[in-house]
């Protein structure tokens, strides 16, 4: 698979990702009778350390090997936070702005074809 793809595919889940970490804890003040899952953000960073080691065994930055990985693994302590001691974390937020970025800088690192 291309990164140019792999990119964009990162850069959508991490998106996604953010807003349903923002918008949510805000639905959860309605009384709609829903209420958080960290399955839903397992199942997001899942999705998103597929595309990093995908993308970091042929990116040739260190540097932006440890920028993707370091994203990843803020997301990975927060959701464990969250699975173990009900603790919700702002490392979340951290991490998905952090791939977010990544994978622009990834992105724009490269020459892509048309």
């Amino acid at each position: 698979m291309k990164t140019k793809i792999l990119d964009y595919i990162g850069i959508s889940a991490a998106v996604l990702c953010l807003i349903h970490c923002i918008i949510f804890p805000l639905l959860m003040i309605i009384p709609l009778g829903i209420s958080h899952s960290p399955i839903i953000d397992l199942l997001f960073m899942m999705v998103g350390a597929i595309v990093v080691f995908r993308i970091t065994k042929t990116t040739e930055s260190v540097l932006l090997k440890v920028f993707f990985w370091a994203s990843i693994t803020l997301i990975a302590i927060s959701i464990g936070l969250d699975l173990i001691f009900n603790v919700h974390s702002e490392l979340i937020f951290i991490g998905a702005a952090g791939l977010i970025i990544a994978h622009i800088i990834n992105f724009k690192n490269h020459k892509h074809s048309a």
